[in-house]
């Protein structure tokens, strides 16, 4: 990780461009995420710069490539324009694994974009290259501060990036093209009830179960950005199984 300077900020003037800071943000977030929640020894990670502050990257070598394998795939989704939000998901050690905290980074609020067109101009005059930095380096601050307000977890907790598709998207799940993804826990999946398909009906069988994991018992706000093309909320929820 290397800081910005304000000759290094790219200027969002497409929607690759902002996909691409997107994706540095989340590399940023995960690992103060991994860092601050205790997954890893905190030895395990060293201290680096980015958006001119110090933040935490694991020096883990296996760590470090999956985080960079996900969001690699994650962007390669949003070029796609099917993607809601992403969320980094903390499990309760085995044999559970329920959910106990959910990190949520929506961009439903993205601009749709063919997929011929991701490196086209925008007809906007671009946000300020000193922007969307600013604001990314209050996030990852507010992130280095809430273990107080979030508490500890178990020791051996597990983690997962979960992706939800957007409602209007007209996509396929990313797992019928893309073997980096796979479906995720009923829990865990955002309920789409079908056309002509009445409540009641969509509360039958498994799909009674979608769902049951997001929301949580208490959702934390952490902020709600935008600049230019870029408009971004972030939030976390905390599961029933961490507050009972």
């Amino acid at each position: 990780m290397d800081t910005y300077s304000p000759e290094d900020v790219p200027v969002l003037d497409n929607y690759d461009s902002v996909v691409a800071v997107f994706g540095d943000f989340l590399t940023v977030a995960i690992h103060t995420i991994l860092y601050e929640r205790g997954i890893y020894p905190q030895a395990s990670f060293i201290t680096a710069l980015m958006y001119n502050c110090p933040v935490k990257q694991s020096r883990h070598p296996k760590v470090c490539n999956w985080i960079q394998d996900a969001v690699a795939a994650v962007e390669d989704e949003m070029l796609k324009c099917a993607l809601s939000s992403t969320s980094l998901v903390i499990h309760a050690p085995p044999p559970s694994s329920t959910p106990l905290e959910r990190f949520v980074f929506s961009t439903a609020s993205f601009p749709l974009v063919p997929q011929s067109e991701t490196l086209a101009t925008f007809t906007t005059e671009p946000p300020p290259a000193m922007d969307l930095p600013e604001q990314f380096r209050a996030i990852i601050t507010r992130l280095s501060s809430l273990s107080s307000t979030l508490g500890s977890l178990p020791k051996d907790c597990t983690f997962t990036l979960v992706v939800d598709l957007r409602d209007d998207a007209g996509a396929d799940s990313p797992s019928s093209e893309n073997s980096a993804w796979i479906a995720a826990d009923l829990g865990l999946q955002k309920k789409r009830k079908q056309a002509g398909e009445s409540n009641q009906s969509s509360n039958k069988g498994h799909e009674g179960q979608k769902g049951k994991d997001r929301g949580g018992v208490r959702t934390t706000p952490i902020r709600s950005l935008e600049s230019g093309a870029f408009a971004m909320e972030m939030w976390i929820e905390e599961g029933r199984e961490k507050t009972s």
